[in-house]
């Protein structure tokens, strides 16, 4: 039998041949497609379903592709021309609470905020607070090591994982990590695991690391700027004044117009940037405060709200980014991050880059840790020659800066070129050959993240 009729065979119905899941099985929302539809879509239910599907892609050499909600910005869960793409969207269990423990055990197929609202009944909740956490599963979150607005106060899913269960490539499982606060046995493999892209197994299971509900105000600052410069410096007053937002955004002029129109909300001033910032806990006031003191100061006309729902109207602004850049073209959707003191001159750089190339780059960022999202808007499916030019100027004026490539979407597909010039030839082949140890045949993800 071939590789379709065993898995048809092992997995009935599961496996899916159908022309539109196949299509959609080849894109994230990177904009990136692959160059040919999968051999089969498998949506599997159970972690037994995993296993044996790589037992037959392991036996034939059959590459897999393991996917989500298919919701990540790197091209890394696309599937292409002779490979199995592996679906653990159904997987949405919920296997455990632990309130005295603080943990959970979940499915990877359960989407970020579905799982809060499953926790909040116990006052719990799941930190990691990617813009797209009503759409995105646990497992990619993990896959990708995401991390979103409120990663400067509470963490990045690094920060949020005990251990996970995985299916390697030959289909054998394995639980990685512990259940304790504290666990040093061995080697971090739950660490490799987190951020991995599927290179490395599939994530069939997650021990999570919860927090209580956080009691107290909310309250949400709202900052304008002339200039998305001034809106980064005031950012870097707001850290350098030792105050701890649990979220601190920007969005520069062309991105904060767009959401606006989008929403159907009134203009902003042309050519303003803004910073929405929110503190949170018993000292919320007190902190909202000393930020709106060092956002004037520094240049800004700062309007502050006490209202819960009030401020997630405003926040509801930056977490339009994504549709509002699809509004004005095709988006390539980029993230870079810079030490928090170099915002400013990363935000020069762009402007550098926008002016030499003769691009536009809409930006947004987590300025409460310096990671950035440039956008590189174009025309057409297929990305133009001279956007890869701006943007490998923009990715290495990153690096130059003391940064990284990215700090939360991932290499995938579309950063492979660059990875070697940030690691270093020796760290690359370090890497890639841990990745072989893995997946000796080269079955799992292929040609993402390691281009060779």
């Amino acid at each position: 039998m071939n590789v379709l009729e065993q898995l048809r065979a092992e997995l009935g119905d599961l496996v899916d041949t159908s022309a539109a899941a196949l299509e959609d099985a080849r894109a994230d929302k990177s904009g990136h497609r692959s160059s040919a539809p999968p051999l089969a879509l498998v949506h599997a239910e159970t972690v037994e379903h995993v296993q044996a599907t790589m037992r037959i892609a392991s036996a034939t050499g059959t590459p897999v592709v393991t996917r989500g909600a298919g919701t990540g910005l790197a091209g890394a869960a696309n599937a292409g021309g002779g490979e199995i793409a592996l679906s653990v969207r159904r997987m949405t269990r919920i296997l455990e609470v632990s309130p005295d423990d603080l943990l959970a055990v979940v499915e990877p197929g359960i989407l970020n905020a579905d799982l809060n609202a499953e926790l909040a009944p116990y006052g719990l909740w799941w930190a990691p607070d990617p813009a797209s956490r009503a759409i995105s599963t646990v497992g990619g979150n993990i896959a990708t090591g995401a991390g979103g607005l409120l990663c400067a106060k509470y963490g990045v899913v690094r920060d949020a994982v005990l251990g996970v269960d995985v299916v390697l490539a030959d289909g054998r499982l394995i639980r990685m990590g512990h259940r304790s606060v504290k666990g040093v046995t061995g080697l971090d493999l739950t660490s490799l695991m987190i951020g991995s892209e599927g290179t490395l197994g599939v994530i069939v299971g997650a021990t999570l690391k919860l927090r209580r509900v956080v009691p107290g105000d909310v309250c949400t600052i709202a900052a304008t700027f002339p200039t998305v410069r001034d809106a980064a410096s005031g950012s870097s007053a707001v850290t350098a004044a030792g105050i701890q937002p649990a979220i601190m955004e920007l969005m520069d002029a062309t991105s904060l117009a767009a959401a606006h129109a989008l929403l159907a909300l009134p203009a902003p001033t042309a050519g303003a940037s803004q910073l929405t910032i929110q503190t949170d806990g018993p000292a919320a006031r007190t902190e909202a405060d000393a930020v709106a003191e060092v956002l004037r100061r520094a240049g800004g006309t700062v309007t502050i709200t006490y209202d819960r729902e009030e401020g997630e109207r405003l926040l509801a602004i930056r977490r339009a980014m994504h549709p509002a850049m699809e509004s004005l073209g095709t988006a390539l959707i980029e993230d870079v991050s810079v030490p928090r003191s170099r915002m400013a001159a990363m935000f020069d750089e762009i402007a550098r880059v926008e002016r030499e190339h003769g691009v536009g780059i809409p930006t947004v960022a987590h300025a409460g840790d310096g990671n950035l999202h440039p956008n590189f808007i174009f025309q057409g499916d297929e990305v133009p020659e001279g956007i890869w030019a701006a943007a490998d100027d923009l990715f290495r004026a990153a690096i130059r800066l003391g940064g990284t490539l990215t700090g939360e979407h991932g290499i995938g597909v579309l950063k492979r070129r660059w990875l070697a010039d940030e690691l270093g030839d020796d760290q690359w082949r370090l890497q890639r050959d841990v990745a072989r140890v893995f997946d000796p045949q080269g079955i799992l993800n292929p040609g993402k993240v390691f281009d060779a």
